[in-house]
């Protein structure tokens, strides 16, 4: 009787531990669902997103990137941590959160404009970093080339099609000879763009006359410093000046001068026309970039790209306002009134 007694309990002994055996691996199984995220069975990942300044090309870029992520399974307050650092166009600020975000060590991080790329780019060598909004990679030393970054740095460029630009010009404002250009001079995406206006001016009989600013304070200074010397006025993707548009526009309007706008949020506020970067596509461009990453691609291996295609813009209500008749050519681009 005993010894039956003893067999029971020793059955129930190996039955409990059988089960807990299933239990443990049931609970394994919880733990690698959860370890690698939601439903959609991606793994949690966590980034970094550090950007020059908010304005509306940039914010653009940025929100085009996290729909691209969205849209291939990672989202935010699933399995996809953000941590946004705004940087206020300031290198200090700049400097200090790329040094946060190589302490915290994300994913990756995703670098909006070239002074957030730079400061990142110097403060981590190994974490991924994703680039858009930067015009030129290689001058900006984040990469050996566009073909072969061979560093931790890829990405989207926005190098602009300057040439299709003062050609929509010309197509405007016929009989324009001087033509301003606003800038920050200690940007190195827009000493790139100015010294290609100058070829490109230059080819087509018109001269560029040069105002530079050091912050979006001197930006409106600047505007009424070239109104009575120039026909025209062209902003290239100059993160200190686009960000203070509403100030060029408010004198350049006054003395009835036409903008030409490097990207189309200018020309959504008021400029006259572009044929430009998408921002919003551009970063969708870099989130394709950033999954390749995710899967384990090398940033060192992977090719900057640029945007293949540009969005004609004129902004209906300032032609008016300037009287100038659209040509019949370019009534098919995408037109745009100012919203007062």
């Amino acid at each position: 009787m005993k010894l039956k007694k003893v067999s029971a309990l020793g059955l129930s002994v190996v039955m409990a531990l059988a089960l807990a055996g299933c239990g443990s691996t049931g609970s394994s199984t919880n733990s690698a669902s959860n370890a690698s995220g939601t439903s959609n069975d991606k793994k949690t990942v966590k980034i970094g997103i550090i950007q020059l300044v908010e304005h509306p090309a940039l914010d653009a870029a940025r929100e085009g990137f996290l729909e691209t992520l969205k849209a291939n399974g990672y989202e935010e307050g699933k399995n996809l941590t953000v941590d946004y650092k705004n940087g206020q166009n300031d290198q200090s600020t700049l400097n200090s959160i790329a040094q946060k975000f190589a302490a915290d060590k994300p994913d990756l991080v995703l670098a909006i404009a070239t002074s957030s790329a730079q400061a990142m780019a110097t403060a981590s060598k190994d974490i991924p970093i994703l680039i858009t909004a930067v015009t030129d990679p290689v001058t900006s030393k984040l990469a050996n080339s566009l073909e072969k970054p061979g560093m931790n740095v890829t990405g989207t460029n926005d190098m602009n099609p300057a040439k299709e630009q003062f050609e929509l010009l010309k197509k405007l404002v016929p009989n324009a000879k001087k033509v301003g250009v606003i800038y920050n001079g200690g940007e190195i995406n827009s000493q790139v763009q100015v010294k290609l206006a100058k070829e490109i001016a230059a080819g087509m009989g018109m001269e560029i006359v040069e105002a530079t600013v050091t912050g979006s304070a001197d930006v409106m200074q600047a505007t009424e410093s070239l109104v009575n010397k120039v026909d025209a006025v062209y902003i290239p993707t100059d993160n200190t000046v686009v960000s203070a548009a509403d100030a060029v526009l408010k004198v350049t309007d006054q003395a009835k001068i036409p903008v030409i706008a490097g990207e189309s949020s200018v020309v959504d506020k008021g400029g006259l026309g572009t044929i430009g970067i998408n921002y919003k596509k551009l970063g969708q461009q870099t989130g394709e970039m950033a999954l390749k990453v995710l899967k384990g691609a090398k940033p060192a291996d992977m090719p900057i790209e640029s945007q293949k295609e540009y969005d004609t813009v004129i902004n209906k209500t300032n032609a008016a306002l300037l009287g100038i008749t659209i040509p019949d050519d370019l009534k098919s681009a995408k037109m745009v009134e100012t919203k007062k």
